[in-house]
């Protein structure tokens, strides 16, 4: 487990960027924590440091975005509307996973039992306005 503390944005995506040069594919990254925390930023610089070159967005209307100019592959999920397992298998979700690309799960608490034992946690805790502790853990830890 490593704890980070992040004082801007920048700050929030250069702590993406440095996991996202140690990632392998087929892993997922499950996002924890309110909106306006940081998500969209660490998933910039996560997808920084796997080589992509689009632009990072939200997913929240797309429910997944495709980032593939990267060394892997990188899909950016919202599972915010994510209900159950018809919803989650409609995603593409586990084919994602098979074909070794890295999936950043935002709202993860939603698909919780459907997470691999690889998963790694990021979650963000408000410290102040601009300030945030970043956490993240292996699942298990």
């Amino acid at each position: 487990m490593e704890k980070f503390i992040s004082r801007s944005p920048e700050e929030t995506e250069k702590i993406g960027e440095n996991l996202g040069k140690t990632l392998n594919g087929g892993v997922v990254i499950a996002f924890r924590g309110g909106l306006g925390m940081g998500k969209t930023c660490f998933t910039r610089g996560l997808a920084k440091g796997l080589g992509c070159t689009e632009q990072v967005t939200s997913p929240t209307f797309a429910l997944i975005n495709e980032y593939l100019s990267g060394r892997i592959p990188l899909y950016h999920f919202d599972m915010y509307r994510v209900l159950g397992w018809e919803d989650l298998y409609s995603t593409g979700f586990f084919d994602y996973i098979e074909d070794g690309a890295v999936l950043a799960c935002e709202w993860s608490e939603n698909i919780e039992n459907a997470l691999p034992d690889n998963t790694i946690y990021v979650e963000f805790a408000r410290i102040d306005d601009t300030a945030r502790e970043i956490t993240v853990s292996k699942k298990g830890e």
